[in-house]
């Protein structure tokens, strides 16, 4: 397993792309100043990769935190995502022109399907194989893909996805699927990796937090990262953007994570990726 050194550290995606193994989400961060001063923080606090998506509708907000920035867009990966309604092949490379433009930036880092919407996932499959090729774009993937979306994904798939952006936390390891993508070199990456605030609630996490000095979310984030998991928490209050990066002074014991790995009981907080209505 690679060191996790930093909070500039990264994982090898298996085109040779290094992705930051650790970043900021902003889903749920208005458009405008909370958003912009949140990828501010981030970014002048030392993170460098953002993750939004065309559905978030803070894109604009997005790429203006970043040009006030004092970091140069060359140094920062940049995620975005098509929306279900723009899926298809047109449709999709309309939709990637357009969070360019409201992002401010000729090229993204990683451009990935939402949520896998079957056959018409395949159309837009190919659509990002074509801003890969023509390098609009440094890395292509998907979330919320499960295995079965996944292996259907790849029957007419001329290019492996780079990353699989999935729900991930203590109760929803999903490690089948964990395993599945390491096998077909898959970067794995977590969203929602505080269960919605719900990892507050847990004994456990309060004992481990006590144990290692440090606060419940640094645990699990820190649990994340040592199961080679991508995590992007996402928060508009610089203390917090801070205290989530402070995990590269400590190391979960290899009992702790498998401690964690047991609390799996296949819950999720948000949508199922075979039972939802958008």
């Amino acid at each position: 397993m690679k060191k996790i050194t930093d909070l500039q550290g990264s994982f090898e995606l298996h085109n040779g792309v290094h992705m930051p193994y650790f970043g900021l989400g902003v889903y749920q961060s208005k458009d405008g100043s909370e958003v912009i001063n949140a990828v501010q923080a981030a970014l002048n606090h030392g993170y460098r990769h953002i993750d939004t998506a065309a559905i978030y509708h803070n894109e604009e907000g997005v790429g203006t935190g970043i040009k006030e920035s004092n970091v140069d867009r060359r140094d920062i990966f940049l995620v975005s995502k098509v929306w279900n309604t723009d899926q298809g092949y047109d449709s999709t490379l309309k939709a990637f022109d357009a969070s360019l433009e409201r992002l401010g930036t000729d090229y993204l880092d990683l451009y990935l399907i939402h949520w896998p919407k079957g056959e018409l996932s395949k159309e837009t499959w190919k659509a990002l194989e074509r801003l890969y090729k023509e390098k609009h774009v440094r890395a292509i993937g998907v979330s919320n893909f499960l295995k079965h979306h996944l292996e259907d994904l790849l029957t007419s798939a001329e290019i492996v996805p780079m990353v699989n952006q999935m729900e991930f936390h203590p109760y929803l390891v999903q490690q089948d699927l964990v395993d599945f993508c390491k096998a077909q070199r898959i970067q794995y990456e977590a969203w929602s990796p505080l269960m919605q605030g719900n990892i507050f609630d847990l004994d456990i996490m309060k004992k481990m937090a006590a144990k290692y000095n440090k606060t419940i979310a640094q645990v699990v984030l820190r649990w994340d990262l040592q199961k080679g998991v991508v995590t992007i928490p996402k928060s508009s209050k610089k203390e917090r953007i801070v205290a989530n990066a402070n995990i590269f002074d400590f190391e979960l014991t290899e009992e702790d994570i498998q401690a964690l790995d047991k609390l799996d009981r296949g819950k999720r907080f948000g949508p199922d990726p075979d039972n939802f209505d958008f």
